[in-house]
């Protein structure tokens, strides 16, 4: 089984990482893009999260509105998995291509969640801080 990363955004713009233990891991399966839930059972307690989305061990992004949990071929505008952009790096009106991206819930295939903090704990999240780059 692949061990799952996740990634929580904190509200003063840092993000911090950690693995979860299996335990942890099975509680976020069958959890869905926009679900919110408590904090205490991967070990935060006190904090409440958003999942915001993620990707799977090929690196294939998550995307909200495919209910399947497998990959799937979406033709996109400038979203999740695409920025709108053509091969000479300018950016064009109405430019849309087709990407693979995953579906919004989290299955074994998964490999790091994306997390938001909607309420904040007693206690600091803690680990290593990475820098949001700008």
């Amino acid at each position: 089984m692949v061990n799952l990363k996740i990634v929580i955004g904190a509200k003063d713009g840092k993000s911090y990482q950690r693995e979860l233990t299996e335990q942890e891991t099975d509680f976020l399966h069958k959890k869905r893009i926009g679900d919110k839930f408590s904090g205490d059972q991967i070990g935060y307690s006190g904090y409440e999260f958003l999942l915001t989305g993620g990707s799977d061990k090929c690196g294939f992004p998550m995307r909200k509105g495919i209910q399947q949990p497998r990959k799937k071929i979406a033709v996109v505008g400038r979203t999740v998995g695409f920025n709108g952009k053509n091969r000479n790096n300018k950016k064009q009106n109405g430019l849309m291509t087709k990407k693979t991206v995953c579906g919004e819930l989290v299955t074994k295939i998964i490999h790091q969640v994306n997390l938001k903090v909607v309420k904040e704990g007693s206690q600091p999240l803690g680990g290593e801080a990475v820098e949001k780059k700008e």
